[in-house]
């Protein structure tokens, strides 16, 4: 495989790796070293790459790994907390507080969740992936990964509506 043909495979899902290992690192540098580390193994890999069913679905298994095995070396205690700004234009001040509160807190009930849940909601809801791609990815059976989606979204949805209806009566 030439470069041009590597790039023509890899190029169009290389965000969605960055993306995934943003959300399993949380801090950005982090990330993009994972997607620079990850990509370079795919390049050493070039010639193999056209015996998997599934590239994408390869790559994304191999970043949620590579990810694993970064937060569990010793150099996980360096990994620093990062947000980015949401940025909307022509919008109240008020309302983008808001968007960007609500988004946050989002974020932060996503990473609070297992990390089985994580991942497929990351694949799921971000990335768009389907359920047969997610399946591949995380070597589980589809019943297991809507189970696993449906909880993950019931979490999410019990924990926001906590937070929104604090302080007002339900009678």
């Amino acid at each position: 495989m030439n470069e041009s043909d590597f790039l023509k495979v890899v190029l169009p899902f290389k965000d969605k790796v960055f993306r995934l290992a943003k959300r399993l690192l949380v801090s950005k540098d982090e990330a993009e070293d994972a997607t620079q580390e990850l990509l370079l193994k795919l390049w050493k890999n070039k010639d193999k790459i056209t015996s998997y069913r599934n590239t994408e679905a390869f790559a994304m298994t191999m970043t949620k790994n590579y990810c694993y095995d970064r937060l569990k070396s010793k150099q996980a205690g360096n990994l620093t907390l990062i947000h980015g700004n949401y940025k909307e234009k022509e919008t109240s001040l008020d309302k983008k507080l808001e968007y960007i509160d609500s988004v946050d807190r989002v974020h932060l009930l996503i990473d609070n969740l297992p990390d089985q849940q994580k991942i497929i909601i990351q694949l799921r809801d971000v990335e768009q992936y389907n359920f047969k791609e997610i399946c591949e990815m995380v070597n589980m059976k589809p019943t297991a990964v809507r189970v696993s989606l449906s909880r993950a979204r019931k979490t999410i949805r019990e924990q926001l509506t906590k937070q929104h209806s604090y302080g007002v009566n339900q009678d």
